[in-house]
Parts: C-alpha cells; structure tokens; sequence
C-alpha cells in the first residue's frame, strides 16, 4: 500500500501526517515552526531603512521594492518545508503528498519544491487547515471536504 503524507502548514507552522492504510488513523510525523512567520516586518528589522542622498538621487532609501523581512522569513520556511520533503523523498518515506496551506503560502511553497516532489503532489487545498488536530483532519477528510488519505 502506497504511504501517503499530509502537510498542512502556514507560514508560522508545517505539521506533516502520514497514513499508510485508508483504515488508519493519521499519524503526525513532524511539527516544523517558524515563530517569525507571523511577525511583521518592523517586528524582525531592528533598524531603519539605509539612507543615501547624491546630486542625481535627492534622498531616498537603500531597500525600496524587493522582499521585506517578514516575507523573507516566510519564504525561507517554505524552503526547510521543502528540503525537509525532499529529503523524505530520497529516503523513500511516502510515496503521495497532499499539501493544505492558505493560497499565499501554498503558491511560496509549490516555487519551494524540487521538481521531484511536484511529481508526488497527489492534491492540494488552498486553505488553512494547520490548527486542525490530526482527529479534527480525519473528521475533515471523511465529510468529503478534501482528498480521502
């Protein structure tokens, strides 16, 4: 029977459950954090923005556009998020994934998932389900609302 993991993750939190049998209940494997993923950007940068000023550039700041700090941090757990399936994957420990996450979230770690992996995603669900305790998952899954693990 193929082994299938269940990830549901925010940007503050990746719980992994595995089910290896439709008669079993899930099992949380893995319960990865990221307590900056819910911190501002004012809340991780302690310091103010760089300033420079020239005859051609009146004033201004060094970090206009790009990532903020805040989305930095979200980014780099969706990258531990997908090394941590990765190397799941090398070691041959599911053979399907289901991944629930909210739409922002779920599109920083599909751009975070090597190839191979992508391959193995059996499912996704664009909501926030990473607070549901694994009991509270089953009871989701078994009215219908997602993919039956």
């Amino acid at each position: 029977m193929a082994t299938t993991w269940i990830v549901a993750a925010d940007s503050s939190r990746a719980r992994v459950l595995q089910v290896a049998h439709p008669e079993q209940k899930l099992l949380e494997i893995e319960d990865l954090l990221n307590p900056e993923g819910r911190l501002q950007d004012r809340e991780i940068a302690s310091d103010a923005l760089g300033r420079w000023s020239g005859p051609d550039r009146p004033g201004g700041n060094s970090m206009q556009g790009g990532a903020g700090p805040a989305e930095h941090a979200v980014e780099l757990f969706a990258k531990r998020i997908g090394d941590y399936l990765d190397k799941a994957r090398t070691d041959h420990r599911y053979d399907h994934l289901c991944i629930m996450a909210p739409p922002k979230f779920l599109g920083a770690l599909r751009k975070a998932l090597s190839k191979e992996v992508q391959k193995l995603v059996a499912d996704e669900i664009p909501k926030d389900l990473s607070w549901l305790s694994a009991p509270e998952l089953e009871r989701y899954f078994a009215k219908g609302s997602g993919p039956a693990p």
